[in-house]
Parts: structure tokens; sequence; C-alpha cells
């Protein structure tokens, strides 16, 4: 008998199982190809907790996987983090399918270890998750949430005592305490009635929620003369079905923005996302109804959260009164040069702009023009969280930092994105240009005008199951092996392999050292200040490929554009 065949013949005689989990392995009982993909393998954790499709299995998000999971952390947690049981764990929920019961199994395990759970008592973005870890103190988050993933999946995302996604280092050793269970079907827990009987269940929401309201005032560039008053902007919002409803609605009202539309139909928690065909606002398809609204209202700015509204999509008025939707580049670019041309000299002196190596080169030179200097980090906001705290060791000052999809954060009061401060400080953003006689995408131009037109795209291919993630290590091996030295008539200068920190010459063959983690990336620096990355996607079976350029007009970019992914598209399949 092969190994998943064992693992499933545990699960399908567990008397024990749970119901829903056991009529769904009876009628897969005929299906060899989905038992082992459920099966052959167990949910991977991450360098930011587990992400995969509901449904038994070890393979896939169920309540036995999650209780695995939280068993591993609340080990790990007493062993390394001091007053764990009386700081607890913060733990929020979105609108998925099945957020709420992890939630309560989060809770459940951590009562078995005598740690306590602060609960939200509703569904909550993830950032006031990493806000509420800051403000109770607390030991440790855990968000349940797949962001923007099809509605077949689920996720469990942990936090640091810091409100941050978990780093590297943090999350070996959390998987090696996770391993040290050996049977994900017999993980102790506490009944409900015994977890709230015995206090280690505390529900929470309206004091956490005003306290990050008052923050999120603070973040704002207006007077305070300006704070009260009306505001003459037409604003669209959608939650996209997710969380950020009635935070995103209280912020703008406290600033004075009370013009605000919001998309009906997407106002609704649906965890299966009908209106759209993925909640994601990087996909313009997701603007769709926003634009109709927009058009209805005559409205100056459009913003969409995804359903745990860690990111932000915002759709700017065109001179022919229609909307653009703005890539993530072109949003964070426009909201660094807001924030910093509304800052005085003494704030910016020991400031720093945080961006990871896949985003826009464009911020860098509105940094630079403000005499702000750039850090490059990593993919992935977690690696911005972590040298956020470093700051609180160091005389920097954390000025804005921001990822190419649509990740923002404007004070580090969250450690991670968070779009309710993107939300309002993008709408106050085109208030201001408003009253300067101009919209965002005129703003935006001007930036090109002073920086050059930087232009960046993204090729996302998904290769699923086993023979899928298979592909992918060997595009990367293959990559590694024979690196490519020219790339859409475009000459490579040098060769980035983040998994071995080296940047290599392609001419010289001079190498040097990278300083940054460890991470299965490889990015060729080519001529023209263009770029290429390559690096498998940590939560979702996918291959990414970013690319970036400068030209001097918008056309010359997208005709280079389309080189580069052309040439890698073909590299890759």
């Amino acid at each position: 008998m092969r190994h998943w065949e064992t693992t499933y013949e545990k699960w399908r005689t567990y008397k024990n199982l749970n119901p829903d989990l056991k009529r769904e392995l009876q009628l897969m009982h005929d299906d060899k190809t989905m038992l082992e993909d459920a099966f052959y393998t167990e949910l991977t954790f991450g360098t930011g907790g587990l992400r995969g499709v509901l449904g038994p299995g070890t393979n896939r998000m169920n309540i036995y996987t999650v209780r695995k999971a939280v068993n591993g952390l609340a080990n790990y947690i007493k062993a390394h983090i001091i007053n764990v049981n009386e700081r607890g764990v913060a733990v929020a929920y979105d609108s998925r399918y099945m957020s709420r019961e992890f939630a309560l199994e989060t809770a459940k395990v951590l009562g078995a270890h005598s740690i306590k759970a602060y609960v939200f008592d509703e569904l909550h973005p993830t950032p006031l998750l990493s806000f509420a870890v800051r403000h109770l103190g607390a030991a440790a988050g855990v968000m349940i949430t797949a962001s923007h993933n099809p509605p077949e999946y689920n996720g469990f995302k942990v936090y640091n005592e810091d409100g941050g996604q978990i780093t590297p280092d943090e999350a070996s050793n959390i998987i090696s305490y996770i391993q040290k269970t050996e049977d994900e079907l017999t993980v102790p827990y506490l009944e409900s009635e015994a977890l709230e009987s015995q206090g280690f269940l505390t529900w929470i929401g309206e004091e956490v929620d005003q306290a990050y309201m008052k923050e999120l005032q603070g973040i704002s560039m207006l007077s305070t003369q300006e704070l009260s008053k009306d505001k003459d902007l037409e604003i669209v919002f959608t939650p996209l079905h997710g969380t950020a409803h009635q935070l995103v609605l209280l912020g703008l009202k406290q600033l004075g923005f009370n013009h605000v539309n919001v998309v009906e139909e997407q106002a609704v928690a649906d965890p299966d996302f009908s209106t759209v065909e993925s909640p994601n606002p990087e996909e313009h398809q997701a603007f769709s109804m926003a634009i109709a609204l927009g058009e209805q209202t005559d409205a100056d700015i459009l913003i969409g959260t995804d359903p745990d509204a860690d990111r932000l999509g915002v759709a700017a008025k065109q001179p022919d009164g229609g909307y653009a939707v703005l890539t993530g580049n072109q949003l964070g670019a426009l909201m660094l040069d807001y924030i910093l041309s509304h800052s005085n000299s003494a704030a910016l002196k020991n400031g720093r702009m945080l961006k990871t190596i896949v985003t826009s080169e464009l911020g860098r030179k509105v940094a630079q023009h403000y005499g702000v200097p750039t850090i490059d980090t990593l993919t992935g906001f977690k690696y911005i969280g972590e040298k956020i705290r470093q700051f609180d060791e160091t005389d920097e000052t954390f000025i804005f930092g921001y990822e190419e999809s649509y990740g923002y954060l404007i004070s580090d009061f969250a450690r991670d994105k968070d779009a309710v401060q993107a939300a309002v400080l993008a709408s106050e953003m085109a208030y201001y240009w408003k009253r300067n006689g101009k919209t965002l995408f005129d703003a935006l131009h001007l930036l090109f005008e002073r920086h050059g037109y930087f232009q960046e795209d993204m090729l996302s291919l998904t290769f699923k199951g086993k023979e899928g993630s298979e592909k992918i290590a060997s595009i990367m091996e293959n990559i590694r092996k024979e690196p490519l030295t020219e790339i859409g008539g475009l000459q490579v200068h040098y060769v980035e392999d983040y998994l071995v920190s080296e940047r290599k010459a392609i001419t010289s063959g001079q190498t040097g050292r990278i300083e940054l983690p460890q991470e299965n990336v490889v990015k060729f620096v080519l001529e023209n200040d263009s770029w290429v990355c390559l690096r498998p996607s940590g939560t979702e079976p996918k291959i990414k490929c970013y690319f970036g350029v400068c030209e001097e007009s918008e056309d010359a970019g997208h005709e280079r554009l389309n080189d580069l992914k052309a040439h890698m598209e073909n590299v890759i399949t």
C-alpha cells in the first residue's frame, strides 16, 4: 500500500471523524487521483502559514490541519515568548467558508494549552488583526484568510508579537514544532463551553476598532482646520464581498469624506464572491461594477479592497471621463509622492522608504527627489514588517512601504499591508489633486514627466497538483543551470540568485553578495534600466515572472514589456 493510501485509510476509519468531512471522503472514494492529491503530502506551512483548498485530507484546509498547525504554534510560543498564557493570542477571520469555524478551532487548541484567545466577534480585516496583536500586547496572532484566492480556498496566517507576519526563521521554528505532532486527528482541544467557562476565550471588537480608528485619523496630511470640513470628493467604494465595508466608511467619514457610494451588491460578505471572477483588485474585471457606479455618480475616485482588506485597488478618472485602474506600482508612487511632498524636512531626516525587489524603481526615484533613501526587501510584506521592527532599535524612521501587488502601509501602528489606511489616504490624495484642478491620472503623468516613464507587468502561470509543483521546481532548476544572457532583445548585465545570495556579472563573471535572506528567486538586471524577476509563489501553485522597464514614452514601454513577456513565456512553458 502506498503512503498516501495508508494515510487515507487512517482518516476513513477514524471513528470520530467530522461528519461533513466523512461524507466528502465517501464521495471521493472512487476518484483515486483526487484522493492521492488530498493525501500524498501535508499542506505546506509556508513562510506565512497555511493556505489551501478546503476539504478532507492532509493536503487540504480542514479542522484537523488547522488544529495541528495551532498545536505547533502553541508549543513554539510557549518555548520562545514570555508570559504567553497571560498575554494570549489574537485571532481574526474573514468572509470565507469555514473562517469562523477555523477561528474557534484555533481558540479550542490554544485553550488546551491554557493559552487565552482574543477572538474578534465578527469578521475583520487582516490589518486589524495586526493592530490587535500590538494593542493587546498579545504573544502572537492568527488570521483565518486566503486573501483573494478562489472561493474553494482558505488559510491560516500567523503573526508574531510585533504584529508582523512571521519571518522565515520564525516559520522554520514553528514548522519544527508542527512536525512533532504526529497525528492531526487526535490533537487535544477544549470544547466551546469549557473554553469560555475557564476564561480562555475573550470576544473582542468595538474597543479595538475604536483604538484603530483613532490611529487611522493620525495618518492624514490635512491641516487641523481641514479635517472636519465636508470634502467635495465623489467616491465609489467596493469591499468585494469582504471585511472592509464598515471600517473604510468610518475612516473616510472621520476625515469629512461623506460623499461615498458603495457598490451594494459587493458589500455583502459572500464567500462565493458571486459578482466577480476573482475578488482581487489587481484584476481589472473586479472593478466593473464600481466603474458602472462611478459613471452614474461622476465619481472622482473608485476604491476597492480585497476580501481580507490588506490590498487596495484604485481607478482614476481619465481625460475622456472614463476610468483607468492604476497598477500597484503607480498608486504606491503617487501615495509616496503625496506623503513626502506634505512632510517637513525634519520629519524626513532619518526617514526610510521600503519596497520589494519586484516593485517599480519609480518609487526609488520619487524618494530620492525628496532626499529619502530606499531600502529593498524580498518579495512579501513580511520583510517590510521585519525591517520596520529593526527600525525600532535604530534611529531610522519608517515613512512608507509598498509592494507591486497592491499592498501599502502608511503608518506602522499596523505591521502588515493595510487597505483601510490606503483607502483613506488615496481618497485624501485625490481630494488634494482635485483642489489643484487635476485627477490622479494627471498626477501620475506629472511623475512620469519628472522621473521617466516607468512601466511594469507580471506573468503568472498556474501549475496545480503534484505534477505542477514538480514543474515549477524544474523551471527554477533549469533557469539556474542555464542562465539567460539575453531577454527580449536586451542583454543581461547581472544575474541575482537570492537562493545563494549571489549577484553575478555576465560579462566579467565577477560576483558579489546580496545582503538579504535566502529565497527561491532569480532576477535578471538588463540594459536600459530593465529587469526580469522569476519566483514561485509562496501561497499558490503558481510561478510568477515580473518585468520592469523605463522608456522615453508609454508606447515604447508597452512594446518593450511585450517583448520581455513573450520571451519569458516561451522559456517557462
